[in-house]
Protein backbone atom coordinates (compact mmCIF):
# COMPACT_ATOMS: atom_id res chain seq x y z
CA UNK A 1 0.00 0.00 0.00
CA UNK A 2 1.53 3.56 -0.91
CA UNK A 3 0.79 5.91 1.39
CA UNK A 4 0.91 9.80 1.28
CA UNK A 5 0.31 11.94 4.45
CA UNK A 6 0.46 15.71 4.50
CA UNK A 7 3.09 16.25 1.70
CA UNK A 8 3.98 19.94 1.05
CA UNK A 9 6.90 21.05 -1.69
CA UNK A 10 7.25 24.62 -2.27
CA UNK A 11 9.46 26.41 -5.20
CA UNK A 12 10.19 29.73 -3.44
CA UNK A 13 6.67 31.46 -2.85
CA UNK A 14 4.97 29.01 -5.25
CA UNK A 15 3.48 26.11 -3.20
CA UNK A 16 3.01 23.43 -5.61
CA UNK A 17 2.01 20.79 -3.35
CA UNK A 18 -0.69 21.81 -0.49
CA UNK A 19 -1.12 19.57 2.29
CA UNK A 20 -2.07 16.22 -0.19
CA UNK A 21 -2.92 13.31 1.65
CA UNK A 22 -3.85 9.96 -0.09
CA UNK A 23 -3.78 6.10 -0.25
CA UNK A 24 -3.74 3.46 -2.67
CA UNK A 25 -4.38 -0.42 -2.05
CA UNK A 26 -2.34 -3.53 -3.44
CA UNK A 27 -3.98 -4.16 -6.41
CA UNK A 28 -5.85 -0.47 -6.35
CA UNK A 29 -6.32 1.56 -9.38
CA UNK A 30 -6.12 5.53 -8.06
CA UNK A 31 -6.25 8.55 -10.71
CA UNK A 32 -4.11 11.74 -10.05
CA UNK A 33 -5.87 14.28 -11.92
CA UNK A 34 -5.60 18.13 -12.66
CA UNK A 35 -4.40 20.80 -15.36
CA UNK A 36 -0.95 21.44 -16.15
CA UNK A 37 0.83 22.58 -13.39
CA UNK A 38 -1.93 21.89 -10.99
CA UNK A 39 1.14 19.67 -8.77
CA UNK A 40 0.55 16.40 -9.75
CA UNK A 41 4.47 16.28 -11.45
CA UNK A 42 6.27 17.39 -7.85
CA UNK A 43 3.72 14.80 -6.09
CA UNK A 44 5.49 12.13 -8.85
CA UNK A 45 8.94 12.89 -8.12
CA UNK A 46 8.18 13.15 -4.18
CA UNK A 47 6.44 9.85 -4.14
CA UNK A 48 9.96 8.10 -6.55
CA UNK A 49 12.15 9.74 -3.75
CA UNK A 50 13.62 12.30 -6.00
CA UNK A 51 12.78 15.17 -4.56
CA UNK A 52 12.11 15.68 -0.86
CA UNK A 53 8.92 17.30 0.39
CA UNK A 54 9.08 20.03 2.78
CA UNK A 55 6.11 18.03 5.01
CA UNK A 56 4.75 15.15 5.55
CA UNK A 57 5.68 11.53 4.35
CA UNK A 58 5.73 9.28 1.83
CA UNK A 59 5.81 5.28 2.43
CA UNK A 60 4.95 2.31 0.68
CA UNK A 61 3.90 -1.13 2.28
CA UNK A 62 5.12 0.73 5.65
CA UNK A 63 8.54 1.93 4.54
CA UNK A 64 9.88 5.33 3.67
CA UNK A 65 10.41 5.93 0.09
CA UNK A 66 14.36 5.96 -0.47
CA UNK A 67 16.72 4.18 -2.61
CA UNK A 68 16.39 1.12 -0.90
CA UNK A 69 12.87 0.46 -2.07
CA UNK A 70 13.14 2.77 -5.12
CA UNK A 71 13.35 -0.02 -7.33
CA UNK A 72 9.65 -1.30 -6.56
CA UNK A 73 8.03 1.53 -8.37
CA UNK A 74 7.48 1.77 -12.21
CA UNK A 75 7.02 4.90 -13.82
CA UNK A 76 5.69 6.15 -17.64
CA UNK A 77 6.22 9.28 -18.07
CA UNK A 78 4.27 11.63 -20.55
CA UNK A 79 7.39 12.40 -22.30
CA UNK A 80 9.77 9.80 -23.67
CA UNK A 81 12.69 8.99 -21.67
CA UNK A 82 14.34 6.15 -23.57
CA UNK A 83 17.87 6.67 -25.10
CA UNK A 84 17.37 6.65 -28.32
CA UNK A 85 20.77 5.48 -30.12
CA UNK A 86 20.17 2.04 -28.32
CA UNK A 87 18.43 -0.93 -29.49
CA UNK A 88 15.33 -2.35 -27.93
CA UNK A 89 17.42 -5.37 -25.88
CA UNK A 90 20.27 -3.03 -25.00
CA UNK A 91 17.86 -0.57 -23.85
CA UNK A 92 15.68 -3.04 -20.98
CA UNK A 93 19.14 -4.81 -20.28
CA UNK A 94 20.45 -1.31 -19.08
CA UNK A 95 16.88 -0.11 -16.92
CA UNK A 96 16.21 -4.06 -15.65
CA UNK A 97 20.17 -4.37 -14.74
CA UNK A 98 19.61 -0.97 -12.89
CA UNK A 99 16.49 -2.78 -10.90
CA UNK A 100 18.64 -5.57 -9.79
CA UNK A 101 17.04 -8.06 -12.33
CA UNK A 102 20.12 -10.33 -14.05
CA UNK A 103 20.39 -10.25 -17.62
CA UNK A 104 19.03 -14.00 -17.97
CA UNK A 105 15.80 -12.46 -16.03
CA UNK A 106 15.51 -9.24 -18.63
CA UNK A 107 15.74 -11.46 -21.46
CA UNK A 108 12.70 -13.52 -20.75
CA UNK A 109 10.61 -10.91 -19.56
CA UNK A 110 11.74 -8.94 -22.65
CA UNK A 111 10.77 -11.67 -24.91
CA UNK A 112 7.30 -12.50 -22.62
CA UNK A 113 6.33 -8.59 -23.25
CA UNK A 114 7.47 -7.96 -27.14
CA UNK A 115 5.15 -10.78 -27.99
CA UNK A 116 2.23 -9.28 -25.94
CA UNK A 117 2.51 -6.24 -27.69
CA UNK A 118 2.68 -7.99 -30.77
CA UNK A 119 6.75 -6.90 -31.68
CA UNK A 120 8.65 -9.75 -31.14
CA UNK A 121 11.03 -9.12 -33.77
CA UNK A 122 11.79 -5.73 -33.05
CA UNK A 123 14.24 -6.80 -30.18
CA UNK A 124 17.60 -5.25 -32.20
CA UNK A 125 16.08 -2.53 -33.41
CA UNK A 126 17.29 0.93 -32.15
CA UNK A 127 14.56 2.48 -30.47
CA UNK A 128 15.06 5.55 -33.11
CA UNK A 129 13.90 3.91 -35.76
CA UNK A 130 10.47 2.79 -33.82
CA UNK A 131 7.56 4.77 -34.32
CA UNK A 132 5.92 7.00 -31.44
CA UNK A 133 3.30 4.17 -30.15
CA UNK A 134 6.10 1.35 -30.38
CA UNK A 135 8.38 3.90 -27.87
CA UNK A 136 5.70 3.93 -25.91
CA UNK A 137 5.17 -0.05 -25.38
CA UNK A 138 8.88 -0.02 -24.79
CA UNK A 139 8.98 2.42 -22.37
CA UNK A 140 5.63 0.46 -20.56
CA UNK A 141 7.74 -2.62 -20.69
CA UNK A 142 10.67 -0.90 -19.42
CA UNK A 143 8.55 0.38 -16.11
CA UNK A 144 7.00 -3.31 -15.08
CA UNK A 145 10.43 -5.47 -15.95
CA UNK A 146 10.53 -6.26 -12.88
CA UNK A 147 7.02 -6.77 -11.75
CA UNK A 148 6.77 -3.53 -9.43
CA UNK A 149 4.96 -3.00 -6.46
CA UNK A 150 3.82 0.40 -7.37
CA UNK A 151 3.45 1.71 -11.09
CA UNK A 152 2.68 5.16 -11.72
CA UNK A 153 1.18 5.88 -15.27
CA UNK A 154 1.33 9.68 -16.58
CA UNK A 155 -0.54 10.04 -19.79
CA UNK A 156 0.16 6.12 -20.61
CA UNK A 157 -1.58 5.72 -24.06
CA UNK A 158 0.44 9.06 -25.62
CA UNK A 159 0.71 8.14 -29.14
CA UNK A 160 -1.10 4.89 -29.37
CA UNK A 161 -3.83 3.86 -32.08
CA UNK A 162 -6.86 2.23 -30.45
CA UNK A 163 -5.43 -1.79 -31.35
CA UNK A 164 -2.77 -0.51 -28.75
CA UNK A 165 -4.42 1.57 -26.96
CA UNK A 166 -6.40 -1.97 -25.47
CA UNK A 167 -3.47 -4.07 -25.71
CA UNK A 168 -1.95 -1.67 -23.40
CA UNK A 169 -5.15 -1.30 -21.19
CA UNK A 170 -5.64 -5.39 -20.74
CA UNK A 171 -1.52 -5.27 -19.31
CA UNK A 172 -2.81 -2.39 -16.79
CA UNK A 173 -5.46 -5.07 -16.00
CA UNK A 174 -3.08 -7.93 -15.35
CA UNK A 175 -1.04 -6.04 -12.78
CA UNK A 176 -3.82 -4.78 -11.17
CA UNK A 177 -4.74 -8.92 -10.63
CA UNK A 178 -1.14 -9.26 -9.88
CA UNK A 179 -1.63 -6.59 -6.88
CA UNK A 180 0.42 -3.83 -8.30
CA UNK A 181 -0.76 -0.17 -7.11
CA UNK A 182 -1.65 2.17 -9.87
CA UNK A 183 -1.22 5.75 -9.88
CA UNK A 184 -2.75 6.57 -12.87
CA UNK A 185 -2.99 10.34 -14.84
CA UNK A 186 -4.73 11.17 -17.65
CA UNK A 187 -6.52 14.22 -19.55
CA UNK A 188 -8.62 11.62 -21.35
CA UNK A 189 -11.61 11.33 -18.64
CA UNK A 190 -12.96 8.55 -20.68
CA UNK A 191 -9.79 6.59 -19.04
CA UNK A 192 -10.06 7.45 -15.49
CA UNK A 193 -13.78 6.33 -15.64
CA UNK A 194 -12.83 2.95 -16.93
CA UNK A 195 -9.81 2.32 -15.09
CA UNK A 196 -9.79 4.17 -11.53
CA UNK A 197 -12.15 3.49 -8.37
CA UNK A 198 -11.01 6.25 -6.37
CA UNK A 199 -9.22 10.06 -7.65
CA UNK A 200 -8.15 13.35 -6.00
CA UNK A 201 -8.65 16.32 -8.31
CA UNK A 202 -5.67 18.92 -7.50
CA UNK A 203 -5.92 22.30 -8.34
CA UNK A 204 -2.89 24.66 -7.52
CA UNK A 205 -1.22 21.68 -5.51
CA UNK A 206 -4.44 21.38 -3.46
CA UNK A 207 -7.03 18.59 -3.04
CA UNK A 208 -10.61 20.02 -4.26
CA UNK A 209 -11.75 16.97 -4.87
CA UNK A 210 -11.32 13.35 -3.69
CA UNK A 211 -13.24 10.08 -3.23
CA UNK A 212 -15.01 7.30 -5.29
CA UNK A 213 -15.55 7.64 -8.72
CA UNK A 214 -18.68 6.39 -8.24
CA UNK A 215 -19.99 8.39 -5.13
CA UNK A 216 -18.64 11.42 -6.95
CA UNK A 217 -20.67 11.19 -10.14
CA UNK A 218 -23.77 10.33 -7.70
CA UNK A 219 -23.32 13.49 -5.62
CA UNK A 220 -22.85 15.78 -7.86
CA UNK A 221 -26.18 17.72 -8.38
CA UNK A 222 -25.93 18.19 -11.94
CA UNK A 223 -27.69 15.57 -13.90
CA UNK A 224 -28.01 14.83 -17.74
CA UNK A 225 -31.59 14.03 -19.31
CA UNK A 226 -31.82 12.23 -23.21
CA UNK A 227 -34.86 12.61 -24.89
CA UNK A 228 -36.00 11.51 -28.24
CA UNK A 229 -39.45 12.87 -29.04
CA UNK A 230 -41.93 15.60 -31.17
CA UNK A 231 -41.04 17.95 -28.81
CA UNK A 232 -39.38 21.22 -29.88
CA UNK A 233 -36.23 22.70 -28.02
CA UNK A 234 -38.07 25.49 -26.85
CA UNK A 235 -40.55 22.95 -24.96
CA UNK A 236 -37.52 21.78 -22.86
CA UNK A 237 -35.91 25.01 -22.38
CA UNK A 238 -39.08 26.91 -20.59
CA UNK A 239 -38.83 23.89 -17.92
CA UNK A 240 -37.94 25.43 -14.60
CA UNK A 241 -34.62 23.84 -13.38
CA UNK A 242 -33.10 22.97 -17.18
CA UNK A 243 -29.94 24.16 -17.24
CA UNK A 244 -29.52 23.35 -21.04
CA UNK A 245 -30.39 22.00 -24.43
CA UNK A 246 -28.64 20.69 -26.47
CA UNK A 247 -29.79 19.24 -29.78
CA UNK A 248 -27.94 15.78 -30.90
CA UNK A 249 -28.24 14.03 -34.08
CA UNK A 250 -30.66 11.73 -32.56
CA UNK A 251 -31.60 13.15 -28.77
CA UNK A 252 -32.06 16.33 -27.06
CA UNK A 253 -28.95 16.76 -24.20
CA UNK A 254 -30.99 18.60 -21.17
CA UNK A 255 -28.70 19.45 -18.18
CA UNK A 256 -30.87 20.09 -15.17
CA UNK A 257 -29.81 21.22 -11.35
CA UNK A 258 -30.45 18.04 -9.57
CA UNK A 259 -32.46 14.87 -9.54
CA UNK A 260 -36.00 16.73 -8.88
CA UNK A 261 -36.40 18.40 -11.93
CA UNK A 262 -36.39 14.84 -13.24
CA UNK A 263 -40.42 14.50 -12.79
CA UNK A 264 -41.10 18.05 -13.67
CA UNK A 265 -39.38 17.84 -17.59
CA UNK A 266 -41.39 14.42 -17.90
CA UNK A 267 -44.31 16.02 -17.01
CA UNK A 268 -44.14 18.92 -19.53
CA UNK A 269 -43.34 16.68 -22.25
CA UNK A 270 -45.63 13.27 -21.32
CA UNK A 271 -48.26 14.50 -24.19
CA UNK A 272 -45.89 14.20 -27.08
CA UNK A 273 -44.75 10.95 -28.34
CA UNK A 274 -41.72 9.92 -26.31
CA UNK A 275 -39.11 7.12 -27.81
CA UNK A 276 -36.48 7.63 -24.65
CA UNK A 277 -35.70 8.98 -22.08
CA UNK A 278 -32.71 8.53 -19.95
CA UNK A 279 -31.47 10.21 -16.99
CA UNK A 280 -27.77 9.94 -16.66
CA UNK A 281 -24.98 10.77 -14.19
CA UNK A 282 -22.75 13.48 -16.10
CA UNK A 283 -19.52 12.33 -17.00
CA UNK A 284 -16.37 13.03 -15.00
CA UNK A 285 -15.35 15.21 -17.68
CA UNK A 286 -18.11 17.49 -16.76
CA UNK A 287 -17.40 17.67 -13.25
CA UNK A 288 -13.92 17.86 -13.66
CA UNK A 289 -14.63 20.98 -15.75
CA UNK A 290 -17.21 22.57 -13.37
CA UNK A 291 -14.59 22.05 -10.26
CA UNK A 292 -11.56 23.37 -11.54
CA UNK A 293 -13.60 26.34 -12.64
CA UNK A 294 -15.21 27.06 -9.71
CA UNK A 295 -11.61 26.93 -7.95
CA UNK A 296 -9.90 28.77 -10.23
CA UNK A 297 -12.98 31.65 -9.56
CA UNK A 298 -11.75 31.80 -5.87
Amino acid sequence: MLKVEHISKSYGSLKAVDDLSFTVQDGEIFGLLGENGAGKTTTFRIIMGLLDADEGSVTLNGKKIDYSITDQIGFVTEERSLLLKMTVKEQLIFYGVLKGMSEEEVLKEMDHWLERFEIPDYKDRKIKELSKGNQQKIQFISAVLNHPKLLILDEPFTGLDPINVQLLKEAVWDLQKEGCSIIFSSHQMEHIELFCEKLVLLVHGKSILEGYVKDIKHDYAKKNILIQGDMKKSDLEKIDGVISVVKEPQDYQVKIKNDEVVPHVFEAIKKYKIRKFVVEEPTLNEIFIAKVGEANEK
